[in-house]
């Protein structure tokens, strides 16, 4: 049977919500044995955010494909010494509750790090913790308002945020990078490194681009809804049978095949107004209603024809349930049946494993439900040390 790449490695999870349980599915995706603690009243509250899913949670199934679930409650001394022994064991804790709960818990950094000296320790908060605000409450939509995102997302005075926890998935992807590299790194050496990510900082990467241009440029970029600020034409297009085709011509070569292949409107080409990138960006309002004329007169089949002939980019501006019966999902290889205490389910297959190796029999657990498992584990470990 083939090796995966973390089978030896063993993470904590004190985790709740998406940023945390993010990266340490990712985690288990790749084999490492996840334990995730809980509270005894309810566990992560994730698991009722919704029952649409065989009576479970869509946002719990997601993120929870792979682990085992402890019941411990922290502020008991025995659930606090079962945890101990929890982290002794662990290559790697990963922690999302607030940088004062854990000091309060002796879970800070430097605490875990004495008592646990082979032990990485990944956090993630709202902010820095040794930034001007890092007790603030932070959950992604104020997040992706604090960042700027929501004023790039959605039209001119309409800002609106993304439709998924962009700022959560951000920082739960680069805890997943930061603790592949500290795993690298202390295994080479011996030398144990922290991760922390604050979702700020996580999103502030994303927003690096439009940051640097507006520091730059002197002039903060506007939302375009679908289109593109430094391009034209390019955003979302109506068809005549109802539907909408996103394009996005690149470069003048592209747009003189749009004209004369796709539109079939060679006269655009001697439009004085429309001649480069820069002028189309200009009259962008013109240039759209041009194009949109025209597309509205012809159906998406004959529009994808002409725009595959022309090697020109586009893509249908789908729903989500669209994507449910997209083709590239249907082809087996894209899912696995993932055991859930409520019966199997179709869940997704990991991409970017390496040699797409991925642990494929991962069940998502119930509440608690390998406790008394895992604290055998525990006494019969201290057996042996005694």
């Amino acid at each position: 049977m083939s090796r995966l790449p973390l089978e030896d490695v063993v993470v904590v999870g004190l985790e709740q919500a998406v940023a945390a349980p993010y990266a340490t599915r990712l985690l288990a995706d790749l084999g490492a044995r996840v334990i995730k603690v809980e509270h005894p009243e309810g566990g992560d509250f994730a698991r009722t955010y919704d029952d649409v899913v065989g009576g479970l949670s869509s946002v719990f199934v997601w993120l929870n494909r792979g682990k085992e679930s402890v019941q411990l409650d922290l502020k008991s001394a025995a659930s606090r010494e079962a945890l101990e022994d929890l982290l002794g064991a662990a290559d790697v804790v990963v922690a999302n509750l607030s940088p004062r709960a854990l000091a309060a818990l002796g879970l800070g950094v430097e605490a875990l790090g004495e008592r646990h000296p082979g032990l990485i320790v990944c956090t993630i908060s709202g902010y820095a913790p040794d930034g001007p605000q890092p007790e603030r409450k932070a959950y992604d939509a104020l997040i992706q308002a604090e960042s700027g995102l929501m004023a790039l997302t959605g039209w001119p005075d309409s800002p609106a945020k993304a439709g998924i926890s962009v700022a959560d998935i951000a920082a739960g992807s680069f805890a997943h990078s930061g603790i592949l590299a500290a795993l690298r790194h202390r295994d080479r050496t011996g030398e144990v490194l922290p991760v922390h990510v604050p979702l700020f900082g996580a999103l502030t990467e994303w927003m690096a681009y439009p940051l640097y241009y507006t520091a730059h440029g002197g002039a903060a970029p506007e939302p375009m809804g679908t289109a593109h600020p430094t391009i034209a034409p390019y955003g979302a297009m109506p068809t005549a049978d109802g539907g909408r085709l996103m394009i996005a011509v690149q470069n003048d070569r592209e747009w003189r095949r749009l004209c004369s292949d796709v539109l079939r409107t060679p006269a655009l080409l001697e439009n004085p107004r429309l001649a480069s990138n820069g002028l189309r960006v200009a009259h962008r309002a013109e240039l759209d209603e041009l194009v949109d004329a025209v597309f509205r007169t012809l159906p998406e089949a004959v529009l994808v024809e002409r725009l595959e002939a022309a090697d020109i980019a586009w893509a249908r501006l789908n729903q989500v349930t669209d994507l449910a019966q997209h083709p590239e999902l249907a082809v087996p290889a894209r899912w696995l049946d993932t055991p859930t205490p409520n019966g199997p389910v179709r869940t997704l297959t990991p991409i970017a494993t390496p040699g797409a190796r991925v642990a494929r029999d991962g069940a998502v657990p119930g509440l608690g439900q390998q406790t008394d498992t895992v604290l055998a584990e525990i006494a019969a470990r201290r057996k042996e040390t005694a």
